[in-house]
């Protein structure tokens, strides 16, 4: 059992770290409060081949797995950006696995190198106002005609659809079946057709440079080759990214807390009161010490569910409670890093109360902490199902 990290895992860590640190607190707190994209970041990761760390090597991608993508999305969020920067580039790394697992080799062609290249930015279409996490329930439906389907419905919670070119889209092409829920879905990648396709911006409170929409389609006109797999089977491919999305957003919030962990133990190292650095004070350095030994449990437990997924083994368990874990440590973090700056920590100058606002995040996407322990515990506890 080797916990150290390989030669490239380093390289990997390295790179991302000099590319983010050209991006410092002031670019983030003018994107936040412009709400501008940030295409410069996403051009410099996009130039140095990040976009295409986990897509196959034949269309320009590095081919490497989930433990890669895992260290390089860790050293994003430890930079300045967090999760703005993470949610910039995340959707490369989870959204397209579909497409690279169930496409047709000229879908393959045709779409994953624009991914790669960062000429092509895609958006993600699954959650609906009235369904929420379960997934079942969309009522999007793609009606077949000549040469397609014509899409009609709403998304919400559709990240980046103000930039995005196409769309990762699931909808029903035939009605709900009590008795498999699950079949009657479809997967499409396509053209986000702004004549067709309203996208309202939601205004929230963090991570404000990169938008989340709600999305109206009305007649959306999809090709038929732009069908991902076969129809009525969207669902399932979806299910393919829903491990590598769990461990990698726990990789994100964790360096989320990391960084807060390191502003806020430089604050109480520096800090005077009373004439004595507020960090020799116990109540202070007790609860950031904490903080640290959870931060590493839970990025102890990311690696092991990366490695598992990686070595093709089953990780569901592993994945979900890394992201459960995760976003508790890299909240407490972050909450502790506010508190101890005190009432600066309130402002922005500080930049702690903008890492807060966007670690929540985390603790809420892409499955609640609720229906984790669910999971957790009917598959491995063996307890009845809950809901």
């Amino acid at each position: 059992m080797d916990f150290a990290f390989s030669d490239d895992l380093l390289a990997i860590r390295d790179q991302v770290e000099r590319i983010c640190d050209a991006f410092d607190d002031e670019f983030w707190r003018r994107k936040e409060k412009e709400e501008s994209f940030p295409f410069e970041f996403h051009r410099a990761m996009a130039d140095a081949g990040f976009l295409g760390i986990t897509m196959p090597e034949e269309f320009g991608g590095s081919g490497l797995g989930v433990t890669a993508a895992a260290v390089m999305m860790n050293a994003v969020t430890r930079s300045a950006g967090t999760y703005a920067a993470a949610s910039t580039i995340h959707i490369n790394l989870f959204g397209p696995h579909p497409i690279v697992v169930f496409g047709t080799p000229e879908q393959k062609r045709r779409w994953i190198p624009d991914l790669i290249a960062g000429r092509t930015q895609v958006c993600f279409g699954v959650t609906e106002p009235d369904a929420g996490l379960d997934t079942t329930r969309i009522t999007t439906r793609a009606d077949k005609v000549d040469g397609g389907y014509l899409v009609n419905g709403r998304k919400l919670w559709t990240s980046t659809a103000q930039v995005a070119h196409k769309i990762l889209l699931l909808t029903r092409t035939s009605p709900r079946d009590p008795a498999d829920p699950t079949a009657g879905m479809t997967l499409f990648y396509t053209d986000l057709d702004r004549s067709r396709v309203e996208v309202q911006r939601i205004p929230k409170m963090g991570r404000a440079a990169v938008d989340s929409n709600a999305t109206f389609f009305d007649n959306l006109l999809v090709p038929e080759e732009d069908r991902v797999g076969e129809e009525g089977k969207g669902f399932r491919y979806l299910l393919h990214s829903l491990n590598p999305e769990r461990i990698l957003v726990a990789s994100d919030v964790i360096g989320i807390g990391q960084r807060a962990l390191a502003k806020g133990a430089d604050y109480a190292r520096t800090r005077v009161v009373f004439d004595r650095p507020i960090g020799q004070n116990q109540s202070i350095q007790h609860p950031l010490a904490q903080c640290w030994a959870d931060l590493e449990a839970a990025w102890l437990l990311t690696m092991k569910a990366a490695w598992l997924y990686d070595s093709g083994r089953p990780c569901g368990a592993e994945a979900n409670a890394a992201k459960l874990l995760g976003g508790q440590a890299g909240h407490a973090a972050c909450l502790q890093a506010v508190m101890t700056h005190g009432g600066m920590g309130y402002a922005k100058e500080y930049n702690v109360e903008r890492y807060l606002r966007e670690v929540l995040l985390g603790r809420l996407t892409p499955v609640s902490e609720q229906m984790i322990l669910s999971f957790i515990g009917e598959k491995v506890l063996g307890l009845p199902k809950s809901y």
